[in-house]
């Protein structure tokens, strides 16, 4: 993904430089102090991610975003925790990070907008494994692959967990692997498996999902942190 910077700060600046480089499929075109300056840019060029600071000089990040045509992924910048609620009525905000902010939080919202920009190549197809079936105490349950947090292995039973639900049967995560989107599920323990668009941060050999503490086994710890391109 492409990416720019629209920050008059250079210490601000200097910091998504150091997460950006951590990141290796995101690549940074050019940093801007002033929305003036970026909006020449976005006349005549593309990009996918944009990081932009509220308090900008001439105009603030808000208002300037308003003046794209067909702004790209957005991402706020901003010391100041208040302008968060009025920000994230802009649908091209994806996220909203609060000065000073961690690799984690960082990392967070790179997955947020990397969803936002592959939905639109896959929303008109119709994908076979985007469901199934799970046959729970005789019945039924559909679910939607998206929706699942994580799956959880406990000797001959299988758990998995959604937001809304959690289903136990007699299964095994073997199985699991060959159901799942590899692109989206990854193995981090050999009794879990994950959906990693919910990660919401990363500490030592502990990963949190909607306040779930997901143990990391050493042998998965470094192809996890390859996927996320850390």
């Amino acid at each position: 993904m492409n990416c720019i910077i629209i920050e008059d700060e250079i210490p601000a600046q200097r910091v998504l430089k150091n997460f950006i480089g951590k990141i290796p499929n995101l690549n940074l075109v050019d940093t801007f102090k002033a929305a003036i300056e970026a909006n020449s840019f976005l006349n005549t060029n593309t990009a996918d991610v944009v990081f932009l600071d509220i308090n900008l000089p001439d105009i603030s990040g808000l208002d300037f975003i308003k003046t794209i045509k067909k702004p790209p992924a957005i991402i706020m910048t901003t010391a100041y925790p208040d302008y968060a609620a009025n920000s994230f009525e802009l649908d091209t905000i994806v996220d909203y990070l609060v000065k000073p902010f961690s690799f984690d939080r960082f990392l967070k919202a790179i997955n947020k907008a990397k969803d936002r920009i592959e939905i639109p190549k896959s929303s008109n197809e119709e994908k076979e494994v985007e469901t199934i079936f799970l046959n729970v105490d005789k019945t039924l349950h559909k679910l939607t692959l998206n929706t699942i947090l994580y799956i959880e292995s406990d000797r001959n039973y299988i758990t998995v967990v959604t937001e809304t639900q959690k289903l136990s049967y007699i299964d095994s995560l073997k199985n699991w692997t060959t159901k799942l989107p590899e692109n989206q599920f990854i193995q981090v323990h050999k009794s879990f498996i994950i959906n990693r668009k919910f990660i919401d941060k990363i500490s030592g050999n502990t990963l949190f999902i909607k306040e779930n503490k997901i143990p990391i086994g050493r042998t998965y710890k470094q192809e996890l942190l390859k996927v996320l391109g850390v």
